[in-house]
């Protein structure tokens, strides 16, 4: 439906676009939040540089590793190593309090409103924040979460006591044999609860929360609705981007709105009911609070 070739870029004048995003969550009868990784990186949760050294030092010296994202990738020769790895990953972007503010804030903003939010992020970051846990849809998994690698069974596994303990006890870039986690039902291995493949599993929990998205967007079509997108770039599009796209021009009522540092846009179609902000989401977020 949307060509990428007819898209509109975010204008210039922020401040007048802050004002009329401001006149439009006053006015919305629901706001739907759609959020996607640059908002987690606008709270800090940044994967390279001085957090990335500071948790994987002796990994990128062994291995040449450049990020944490990419690494979660390397082919490490044992499960000990591939877990010494993985729980760093998941402890400190998920068990540590990184946020700088942004989920706070941007929660301020909304606490009031009729929301709901829709994320592809995995670091649990709106439910630490305050947001109710069911007026979210993570679609792409949770960092706190196990599933059996082959998968034999749809159930997952809360993971924060074993991924604590094998940060702790782990040894020379290995944990203890006897933490690598074991699927309760077959006895092949664990593995993070995140979408890679056809192997994810999608839980009671994630169907659950899938039908409450629905059922909120069903109860609002035809309102005053805000698609607030935050951060969300072009990896999966199909997620959040363009089911907002077309919500937002089937509903003269609806407005879309897209705050994305470098990637603020809008389809043609919706220009005259797009409100798009090319700045950095923290600062967006500040100013719509003053």
């Amino acid at each position: 439906m949307f060509s990428l070739r007819t898209t509109i870029r975010s204008t210039a004048d922020f401040s007048a676009e802050i004002t009329r995003l401001k006149n439009t969550l006053k006015v919305a009868d629901a706001v739907v939040i759609g959020a996607g990784a640059g908002l987690s990186t606008a709270a800090g949760f940044t994967y390279t540089g001085e957090r990335f050294e500071k948790y994987f030092s002796d990994f990128i010296e062994k291995y040449g590793l450049t990020d944490m994202y990419s690494g979660g990738f390397f082919p490490f020769e044992t499960s000990e190593e591939h877990w010494a790895y993985w729980s760093r990953y998941i402890y400190c972007n998920r068990y540590t309090d990184v946020d700088n503010g942004v989920y706070k804030k941007l929660f301020e903003l909304v606490n009031d409103k009729n929301y709901f939010v829709l994320t592809t992020n995995v670091d649990h970051q709106f439910q630490k924040a305050g947001f109710d846990k069911k007026r979210l849809f993570y679609t792409q998994g949770d960092y706190g979460l196990f599933q059996c690698s082959e998968p034999c069974h749809n159930e997952t596994y809360d993971n924060e006591k074993i991924i604590r303990k094998m940060f702790a006890d782990q040894k020379n870039m290995r944990v203890p044999t006897e933490l690598v986690p074991i699927c309760p039902k077959c006895g092949k291995h664990m593995t993070m609860n995140l979408r890679a493949d056809d192997k994810f599993v999608q839980d009671n929990g994630w169907y659950k929360a899938s039908e409450r998205y629905n059922d909120f967007i069903l109860r609002h079509s035809g309102s005053k609705i805000l698609f607030l997108e935050l951060g969300v770039g072009f990896n999966t599009p199909s997620i959040i981007k363009f089911p907002f796209w077309k919500m937002t021009a089937e509903n003269p009522n609806a407005v879309y709105a897209c705050i994305n540092y470098g990637e603020a846009f809008c389809h043609e179609e919706i220009k005259k009911q797009s409100i798009c902000l090319n700045i950095d989401i923290s600062e967006a977020i500040e100013r719509l609070i003053c």
